[in-house]
């Protein structure tokens, strides 16, 4: 953008890129005069002395409090986005005994609309989270995640599933979502790659305990039980999380000026709209393989439920190292370079789906898919910040790109699940009946990395700060 200056050298990568936004010229206003401020800062530094988190200052980018947003975060992930990733069992479970009667798309429709609503709320979580809003944003979205999953362990009926796992635990994951974006971009800037690695290795880690949970106490207790043992699980993740994530954000709670909601201004920048096609071709196909397989596992391979669910986790597994090493490969060649490679990567791996016919097989690909699709996830928040102009509108424009990009998680599943054959109650898919969900996830992860190609190119010609980027 050309408002925009970088303060690094030539050959910085794009994580440590900064920008001269509203803070520097509220920094001289505080120096000279406060004739025209309506809020009272005290004057910016690098960092404060006991490393509170300022939207209007520079990120730490380190130390105790900065880490213990990342610890907090990755709990809230581990979450809302670990439970998301578990449908994969829910969607096997309700197929075959719990709501039979029912399509595969139609109760894939469950876990897209909790998915859906977990980025869609951004829109206006992202705002609140720049208008100070941070705090009751955390209480009142834990409490509604942890009154949704206690609310799944008494329902009977599609109907009251859909209410209690797809809207209410959406709309709690996301008045979290973002806004744990947005902190772990102010607390961090040349560590902000490996940070968001941290935080999003947070997903697979969650993952694992509720997929075993639900297996396990499912077949002994019965799914009720099973459900509600994981909302205790919830309610301890939560209470080690609030304390970290309420230390040192007493600056996020202060009054802000008064400003329209959402930055119209971001359509008319090409990196805004071109990173949000992106999100958008990316999150079409991503979800796709972790809704679907533990169904080819039974129907197909004629794996058992059990063994279908840990193949499952093996691949959730996969992730946690994927995040890791996704952060700390894109800390060494730039975050947009290294999300390139993990939608092709991703997007080859989908169109191998159709290729797999055995146990070992689909093992080889749960694990692989894992580790390559898990930066999906981790570097689009990390690439965000840097395309951003002005960091006290970080919220509000990730909340935008992210809420647009929502449709496409909303529409991505559900479409799957229409492709997938349905040969009648009881009656397995075969083989031949996964070939359009699997070119679905493959054809739309292949086009996300045809636009991030494009972004690359874009930047550099802008930037000129290298190829790794």
């Amino acid at each position: 953008m050309s408002d925009c200056k970088t303060s690094a050298s030539s050959n910085d990568h794009l994580s440590s890129v900064h920008y001269e936004g509203p803070e520097n010229h509220q920094e001289k206003e505080a120096l000279e005069s406060n004739e025209n401020s309506d809020v009272d800062h005290e004057p910016i530094s690098p960092s404060s002395k006991d490393g509170a988190i300022d939207p209007f200052g520079q990120p730490p980018d380190g130390g105790l409090n900065a880490w213990l947003k990342v610890l907090g975060c990755f709990l809230i992930y581990s979450n809302i986005w670990g439970f998301t990733l578990t449908f994969g069992a829910f969607q096997t479970y309700y197929q075959h005994d719990f709501l039979k009667d029912s399509s595969p798309s139609a109760i894939s429709w469950i876990g897209t609309v909790q998915s859906w609503l977990l980025i869609l709320v951004g829109v206006l979580s992202g705002p609140l989270f720049d208008l100070g809003w941070f705090r009751p944003m955390l209480v009142i979205g834990n409490l509604f995640v942890v009154f949704g999953i206690f609310m799944l362990s008494l329902c009977k009926t599609y109907w009251q599933v859909f209410l209690a796992q797809g809207v209410c635990m959406g709309l709690g994951a996301g008045l979290l979502y973002v806004p744990s974006l947005a902190l772990v971009g102010l607390s961090f800037s040349s560590k902000r790659a490996i940070a968001q690695g941290i935080v999003t290795s947070g997903i697979a880690v969650g993952g694992v305990a509720y997929i075993i949970s639900f297996d396990h106490i499912t077949t002994s207790s019965g799914f009720g039980w099973a459900v509600r043992t994981m909302g205790f699980i919830a309610m301890g993740i939560c209470a080690i999380a609030f304390p970290a994530l309420l230390y040192g954000t007493s600056l996020l709670a202060k009054a802000r000026p008064a400003r329209k909601l959402y930055d119209f201004s971001a359509f008319k920048e090409s990196n805004f709209n071109i990173f949000t096609a992106c999100t958008c071709s990316t999150f079409l196909g991503y979800i796709v393989p972790y809704f679907f397989l533990p169904t080819f596992c039974q129907d197909v391979l004629d794996i058992s439920q059990t063994f279908a669910l840990y193949i499952l986790v093996m691949g959730i597994g996969a992730s946690f190292f994927g995040r890791l090493a996704a952060g700390a490969i894109a800390h060494s060649i730039g975050p947009l370079l290294c999300w390139f490679c993990c939608a092709l990567a991703s997007g080859v791996l989908s169109l191998c789906w159709m290729a797999v016919d055995s146990q070992s097989g689909i093992i080889v690909f749960s694990v692989l898919w894992g580790f390559c699709s898990a930066g999906l996830v981790t570097l689009p928040a990390t690439v965000f910040p840097s395309l951003c102009p002005d960091s006290s509108r970080l919220g509000t424009r990730m909340g935008m790109s992210w809420g647009i990009s929502s449709f496409a998680s909303l529409i991505g599943s559900p479409i799957a699940g229409a492709l997938l054959g349905h040969n009648g109650e009881g009656v397995k898919q075969q083989r031949s009946d996964f070939l359009g969900p699997q070119l679905w996830a493959g054809i739309c992860l292949l086009v996300g990395a045809v636009t991030i190609a494009a972004l690359y190119v874009l930047t550099y010609r802008r930037r000129r700060v290298g190829f790794f980027i």
